[in-house]
């Protein structure tokens, strides 16, 4: 018996998804989440073979769970399952550990396909990610990422500043340098290129 923590933040997807794979004769849905960091929490509580999740949710995402749990050796692996067909997700979500990633249109028959082989020991990707994520490089740093997600969250250069212990000349040099490298005429244009392309 495969077992799985199932977490999504939309209470109608959660039950649909949780509902069918108990329909699977040998998948368990052991426990349910609707944030990042209660998942975290269900997986350290049920230690369940594989950890299910969508990338936006509130609390940790996604690709932040992958990222805790390779980072702590946990054995469970991660499968990514979501809406967002975005090659800077798959990209980022590779360099957290995750071993599949599909997309939530995807019939259930694959998804639970999806899980065996990621409980297997496989990697699986959507194909029609594949193909498109080795040409789509993420030019932002660590920190020009951290200063866009702050701005797409409303925040002032001066918030900013104060938030990261910056100077507000810093943060004003960074995000021109985002602005650059994405084309983008001014910093909120920027922070929505960046996450249109799943770079935050």
């Amino acid at each position: 018996m495969i077992r799985v923590v199932l977490a999504e933040d939309q209470g109608m997807v959660l039950g649909a998804f949780a509902a069918l794979l108990d329909l699977q004769p040998d998948i368990a849905v052991v426990a349910t989440a609707t944030d990042g960091d209660d998942a975290l929490a269900a997986v350290r509580e049920h230690r369940p073979d594989v950890l299910v999740t969508d990338i936006e949710m509130p609390g940790r995402t996604g690709l932040d769970l992958a990222a805790e749990l390779n980072r702590t050796g946990d054995p469970t692996r991660v499968l990514i399952v979501t809406t967002f067909a975005r090659s800077g997700y798959l990209r980022r979500a590779v360099d957290a550990g995750v071993a599949g990633y599909v997309l939530k249109d995807a019939p259930i028959g694959e998804l639970a396909a999806a899980l065996r082989r990621v409980h297997a020991g496989e990697r699986v990707v959507a194909p029609e990610l594949a193909v498109a994520a080795w040409d789509a490089a993420d030019p932002l740093t660590d920190r020009e990422r951290e200063l866009l997600r702050a701005v797409a969250d409303g925040a002032s250069n001066v918030e900013i500043a104060a938030r990261l212990f910056l100077a507000e000349g810093t943060v004003r040099n960074y995000l021109s340098t985002a602005m650059a490298k994405l084309g983008a005429r001014n910093r909120t244009e920027a922070a929505r290129t960046a996450r249109s392309r799943g770079w935050l």
